[in-house]
């Protein structure tokens, strides 16, 4: 540094400022440093240029890349008392699209699995039945109102499964109607069933009707309407469900079971298990904590084993052979699965 009386000056890596004669003047190191910029520039223009060659080389790379890569496929949990465990045996199964390629894992449950479905089902029993209808018939149009905004996710399960884009949104929305349409019947079923009868003696005679208690399903091939139409009658009229979805594609019904959980429905009122039939139906049928079955199966020889285990407590069975359950609902659908209670009720001397 030089100081003197009329000037001082401070010289840098940079340049030299001369504060007394207002100058500035670009030191070597200055000029250097600005050919290095220049030339990394003129370098960065040669890369791009390189790489713009060599976009669709880069592109084939990826999409190679990607061809080895191992999926990371989603393991799908089953519903059981409105939470989402794994099942106890630690197995699963593959589901996998018409032409063979991997969609998703889901569990294989075994009887163990579909005691604990069963215990959480009779425990909810009891709350369930005793809600107002009008109640039970806000919580299925809830389901409803969740399915429709979910329809897109749904759509695209459906058609992973084989089904063109029409086929699969218009299974949905016959869902979400067929849903609704049973929300409808909860407080009504029982003015249409019930009765009062005449009878000779002084006395009033009321017939009323009361559900059942916890209904086996055995779900049906249909994925989703197939599984909403066995399942919907028996919650509206109190009951609660242990359903058993062994079929080709599961992947709708355990998403179903992310629904329920944000739709207000109790835990343990529907309780969905995925494995293989032949290792679930026969420990459901032949539960005595189980008071019906509902089998949809064309299988005659399934329904009849069903029902021969279903005998040690003398269970209710309705088989529903539908394949194509575009028009099956009915409240006799709901009244299948009632007890009529009759009173006798003395009127005077």
């Amino acid at each position: 540094m030089a100081t003197g009386l009329g000037s001082f000056t401070v010289t840098c890596q940079c340049r030299t400022v001369s504060t007394g004669g207002r100058r500035a003047q670009a030191s070597g190191a200055g000029r250097h440093g600005l050919e290095r910029i220049e030339s990394c520039r003129r370098g960065g223009q040669t890369a791009e240029s390189e790489h713009a060659g060599q976009g669709t080389t880069l592109s084939e790379s990826r999409a190679v890349a990607a061809a080895k890569r191992l999926p990371v496929l989603k393991t799908h949990k089953v519903y059981v008392d409105g939470k989402f465990p794994r099942s106890e045996s630690g197995r699963f199964d593959r589901a996998l699209a018409p032409d063979g390629t991997p969609l998703a894992n889901v569990c294989r449950c075994s009887r163990k699995d579909v005691r604990d479905a069963v215990t959480a089902a009779r425990a909810a029993q009891a709350g369930w039945a005793a809600r107002t209808a009008y109640n039970r018939g806000q919580i299925l149009y809830r389901i409803a109102e969740m399915l429709e905004g979910r329809s897109a996710q749904f759509e695209a399960l459906l058609a992973a499964g084989n089904a063109t884009p029409d086929e699969a949104a218009a299974e949905v929305q016959a869902a979400t109607d067929r849903l609704v349409h049973y929300a409808g019947w909860t407080d009504k079923y029982g003015q249409v069933f019930s009765s009062v009868n005449p009878v000779a003696s002084s006395h009033f005679n009321f017939s009323i009707l009361e559900p059942t208690g916890v209904v086996g399903v055995l779900a049906p091939e249909s994925p989703l309407l197939g599984l909403v139409s066995a399942t919907a009658p028996a919650i509206a009229g109190g009951n609660t469900t242990v359903v058993l979805v062994t079929g080709s594609q599961p992947l709708p019904a355990v998403t179903f079971g992310e629904v329920l959980n944000s739709s207000d429905v109790p835990g343990g009122v529907v309780n969905i298990l995925t494995g293989r039939r032949e290792e679930m139906l026969a420990p459901l049928a032949a539960h005595r904590d189980v008071d019906a079955l509902v089998l949809c199966t064309a299988d005659p020889d399934v329904a009849r084993s069903a029902e021969i285990e279903a005998v040690h407590n003398l269970k209710r069975v309705a088989v529903r052979p539908h394949e194509d359950w575009t028009n099956v609902q009915s409240p006799y659908e709901i009244a299948d699965l009632q007890e009529v209670k009759t009173t006798w009720h003395p009127i005077g001397s």
